[in-house]
């Protein structure tokens, strides 16, 4: 029986577990045994992971699914736990489920769709700036820049109001937590679900030019499935976006060369942005997949029904990939990273996320030229508790 069971432990706040380079540098894949025993496995190897997201011998529904760590919150959604899928929440299905929803939604998040919209979202990160100049000179950037920014974007692009933000950001909150409890956990998604089931009613009977009114008059999905889209759209497009945006300006801040590159070299924006998606990679527990059948992945036989978890931090810093990985450099061709996935299931929205970040790093480090922590680097609260990694906070000054 394998003696592994997943590293979590960062001994420095921006780099994986150490055990977890010295895993990869031995093999890209490795027999794991997980939270309630079953032996699975652990890639950390960057052509591996691919191999795996490509592949349509694996599985992303939450069924005969195992936790790869002991988390009340994983523990209620593998394995056909209490905390179910909602119709319509089209990350955890397999095609032709998958497929039905995503085509539907693809046409909405175009690279020429995004880049019509980046108007927009430079007033939106202007007008955060104001508000945090006002506040200041000290204030929580997470607060005042890295959340309001994709959650006003993605509001304005749902047609969810954003004054109604409080509550379902609250939820998502709770829901991300890995020890929230099994029965605040389901609370917290009967809550959102009533919010947007509400919001769906309200928008057949005034739809609006908006994302959520468009697939309401498309008449092809239940009340039920736009609920569950709405959810995964709502929660993916703000969660994710803001927590790269406090993470890397947190990076940014302790690596000053790095800082300096992105703030006064416009060229630099783009390629930094994948850069940091790369080097900081905040999905840090998975993505996990079951196997429908017996595969074989770099020499290892997976067999049916078997979980595997890809450590995407680990795999993102792999030097057959990415020379000197372990290191952050805003110039390197970061291209080919697997911070949005890969395959299928690569993140629907990740052009509008790319399009915030672009706008967002650089509108900061030229507004605030002589921004800094306020805090030591070892004082910021890190996100291990939380499925999507990050700070909790980013006490800053100028």
């Amino acid at each position: 029986m394998s003696e592994l069971t997943l590293p979590t432990i960062r001994q420095r706040p921006l780099d994986p577990p150490d055990e977890l380079k010295e895993l990869r540098q031995q093999a890209a894949i490795h027999r794991m045994t997980y939270a309630d025993g079953h032996q699975g496995w652990l890639v950390t190897g960057y052509a591996a992971a691919r191999a795996v997201l490509a592949s349509p011998h694996f599985s992303n529904t939450p069924d005969d699914m195992h936790p790869p760590i002991d988390s009340s919150r994983m523990r209620a959604v593998a394995d056909g736990g209490k905390l179910k899928v909602p119709p319509g929440f089209f990350l955890r299905m397999d095609p032709p489920e998958h497929t039905r929803f995503r085509k539907l939604l693809t046409g909405q998040f175009t690279v020429r769709r995004m880049k019509m919209l980046e108007p927009r979202i430079a007033e939106i990160t202007d007008a955060c700036l104001d508000a945090m100049e006002a506040a200041g000179p000290s204030v929580d950037l997470v607060q005042e820049f890295a959340l309001p920014i994709p959650s006003l974007v993605i509001c304005e692009l749902l047609g969810v109001p954003y004054e109604e933000r409080v509550q379902f950001q609250a939820n998502t909150k709770v829901l991300a937590n890995l020890e929230t409890k099994v029965e605040d956990a389901i609370a917290a998604l009967g809550n959102i679900t009533a919010y947007l089931h509400g919001l769906v009613q309200r928008k057949r009977k005034e739809p609006a030019d908006d994302l959520l009114s468009g697939l309401v008059e498309s008449g092809e999905l239940t009340d039920e499935e736009l609920t569950g889209v709405g959810m995964l759209l709502l929660v993916a497009g703000h969660e994710t976006t803001a927590n790269m945006l406090g993470l890397g300006t947190y990076a940014l801040l302790t690596n000053p060369a790095q800082l300096a590159a992105m703030r006064d070299d416009p060229s630099v924006a783009e390629n930094g942005v994948e850069e940091l998606l790369r080097y900081l990679t905040i999905i840090h527990l998975g993505p996990i997949r079951t196997a429908l059948q017996d595969v074989e992945i770099e020499g290892a036989s997976i067999k049916a029904g078997e979980t595997i978890t890809l450590h995407l931090p680990t795999v993102n810093r792999d030097s057959s990939r990415f020379p000197d990985g372990d290191q952050l450099d805003v110039s390197r061709p970061a291209s080919g990273h697997l911070s949005f996935g890969h395959g299928i299931h690569q993140c629907l929205g990740q052009q509008l996320a790319r399009a915030e970040m672009r706008i967002a790093y650089p509108a900061l480090l030229r507004r605030f030229p002589g921004l800094r922590l306020a805090v030591t680097p070892a004082e910021v609260p890190m996100r291990s508790d939380m499925s999507i990694y990050g700070v909790h906070r980013l006490p800053v000054t100028w």
